[in-house]
């Protein structure tokens, strides 16, 4: 991220799992990987997380506090037109820093400080990054957590419209804007197509498997 310290990613075995370790250090980055699954075709995301502590101060719906231990990132395209005058603005900003289209909309799962579990935060910087608190709190710190969420239902419920393509998925710590330190652990993550989808559709009548 542009005038950000990266946070650091690397492979790791703990606990017999494959995994990916994070640990930022007043950081905040992401990594990513692009993909194109079409609305009708989306179906169900699975992920695990392990955090072994919160971080102190940090609250989600606040600019200056807004760091969380974990996040799984989904972006969606769509149309941006629909983007109010401060998102357009925000848009062209992306683009020139990065070379790169701002998503039409981006939800996040987190875990957070004090919010409940199942609340959605809006980011406020802009309202098209929405984040849904899948943990609250230090009752499950130091276990692997592990979760299969509704992809259409959540972007549904957090947004409040049908969702458009999921163009990327990503994980991401960040301990930036509490200039403080933060660890944890990811295990794979992997989007499942819908079983309605004409792909699944067709691999079940040929008798072959689909990704």
């Amino acid at each position: 991220m542009p005038g950000k310290r990266a946070t650091r990613f690397r492979y790791q075995v703990t606990d017999g799992r494959h995994a990916v370790v994070a640990e930022a250090r007043s950081s905040a980055s992401l990594l990513r990987k692009t993909v194109r699954v079409e609305a009708q075709d989306l179906g169900h995301i699975r992920f695990s997380w392990k955090v072994p502590s919160l971080i102190a101060g940090a609250d989600m719906a606040q600019r200056d506090k807004d760091d969380s231990p974990v996040r799984i990132v989904l972006a969606f395209d769509g149309d941006r037109s629909r983007f109010s005058t401060k998102d357009s603005m925000l848009a062209e900003l992306t683009r020139a820093i990065t070379g790169e289209e701002m998503p039409y909309a981006t939800l996040m799962y987190v875990w957070s400080n004090n919010s409940a579990v199942g609340d959605v935060i809006h980011n406020p910087r802009t309202d098209r990054i929405r984040k849904m608190v899948l943990e609250a709190g230090p009752q499950s710190l130091g276990r692997w957590r592990e979760y299969e969420r509704d992809i259409r239902a959540d972007y549904e419920r957090a947004f409040g419209e049908p969702p458009g393509a999921l163009i990327g998925v990503a994980i991401m710590t960040d301990s930036d804007n509490t200039r403080s330190m933060a660890r944890a652990w990811y295990g794979a993550v992997r989007v499942q197509a819908s079983s309605a989808s004409p792909a699944r559709r067709t691999a079940r009548q040929t008798g072959q498997s689909s990704p």
